[in-house]
């Protein structure tokens, strides 16, 4: 028998994401519910001891002896993060994720994102792709798999604090979910990203016909049926993130926080779902860092891990959107309910949402076609 030893593999640039259905969010939450389904039975497989690691991140020291090496500056990261996800998957991945709020200042986005596909039995490459739309649609679909399972039927007002690139995608995922939205209410720092932002809504959904600048988090957060942080900032203060008071809190609301975020003992009370995108991801992240937590990640629910370690909140108090998306668990059960779900983001989306792109681009013929070798050199 003949050996075939040959491996090609495509490389798939933004414009080929594109062409080959990366910006298709209604897609996008569709297969996000599929990885959470398949995250809920346990087909899947992240880095670490308990499998659920968010990735491995190079950190640098405040005080270096050596003057070329990067100053750990706000949200300087160097991250791998590798998944293995089975179902009608069966592939496996890790993004390259290298971030520098600095690259604003030369026209580049904060981050800049690369993703290897990888075949689950050779371990060889299927596809090496641009992953910045890719991880800005299934960071922004997993607020829409919430609204989708937590949200009222009857939403219409999105309340957002953070008109970039996240809250582009989370707004769509809303609207993908909800499709009785019509109204949105924003905060933003600037005026040119307002600016941006409101002619992206105008242009993108023309069923939003109030569009509301307001000046306040408390405005963004009251009377909104659907709310979600998108803001990006310093970590280390919790008193400095963005807060949401239970008095703001429209009866019924769900919120979906992707971005750092503090609550109040109201939002903290046992009566305020309190809904966590991956119970092991959390968990994880708070062996990880040094306590509290909160001051290092300033996410919903590791704020919910300090608080399990304080004696405030228990454990089961804890809901997971995996044992909800496969009905073992109950979504909304009334209209007066609170909800809020903290959204992390993890490797296994990446390589969810990479698979299916990659199908689409094989199918189509997208993509420029690489050689690995067609003999290896050493074996």
């Amino acid at each position: 028998m003949t050996e075939n030893t040959k491996i090609d593999f495509i490389y798939l640039s933004e414009p080929d994401m594109i062409r080959a259905g990366v910006t298709d969010m209604l897609k996008c939450v569709d297969t996000m519910e599929e990885m959470f389904a398949l995250l809920y039975k346990g087909d899947y497989r992240m880095a670490g001891p308990n499998s659920d690691s968010h990735g491995a991140m190079i950190t640098f020291p405040d005080e270096s002896p050596f003057p070329t090496m990067p100053k750990p500056t706000a949200d300087r990261r160097l991250m791998a993060m590798p998944a293995y996800l089975g179902g009608n998957f069966q592939t496996s991945g890790v993004k390259w994720y290298s971030s520098n709020i600095a690259n604003r200042e030369k026209g580049l986005p904060r981050s800049i994102l690369m993703l290897i596909l990888n075949d689950i039995e050779t371990g060889a490459p299927l596809a090496y792709m641009s992953a910045n739309l890719l991880s800005a649609y299934r960071t922004g679909a997993i607020p829409g798999v919430g609204a989708r399972h937590l949200a009222r039927k009857d939403s219409k007002i999105i309340g957002l604090l953070g008109p970039g690139v996240m809250g582009k995608t989370t707004v769509s995922a809303f609207v993908a979910a909800c499709p009785n939205v019509d109204t949105i209410k924003i905060k933003g720092r600037g005026q040119k990203n307002l600016d941006s932002f409101v002619a992206w809504i105008k242009e993108t959904f023309p069923q939003i016909t109030t569009i509301d600048i307001v000046e306040s988090v408390e405005a963004v957060v009251r009377d909104s049926d659907l709310v979600t942080y998108c803001n990006s900032g310093e970590v280390g203060d919790p008193s400095t993130y963005p807060i949401v008071k239970r008095e703001w809190v429209k009866p019924g609301a769900f919120l979906a926080m992707p971005a750092s975020c503090s609550l109040d003992e109201g939002m903290e009370q046992s009566d305020v779902r309190k809904v966590l995108d991956n119970t092991g991801l959390y968990e994880a992240w708070y062996e990880e860092v040094p306590k509290p937590a909160h001051h290092v990640i300033p996410l919903v629910g590791v704020r919910c891990m300090d608080m399990i370690a304080e004696g405030t909140l228990s454990h089961e108090a804890l809901e997971d959107l995996g044992k909800i998306v496969s009905g073992e668990s109950p979504g909304r059960q009334n209209d007066e309910e609170i909800i809020i779900l903290s959204v992390g983001g993890m490797p296994v989306e990446d390589v969810a949402w990479a698979t299916v792109v990659y199908r689409n681009a094989i199918e189509k013929g997208i993509g420029v076609t690489l050689n690995l070798w067609d003999v290896p050199a050493l074996r």
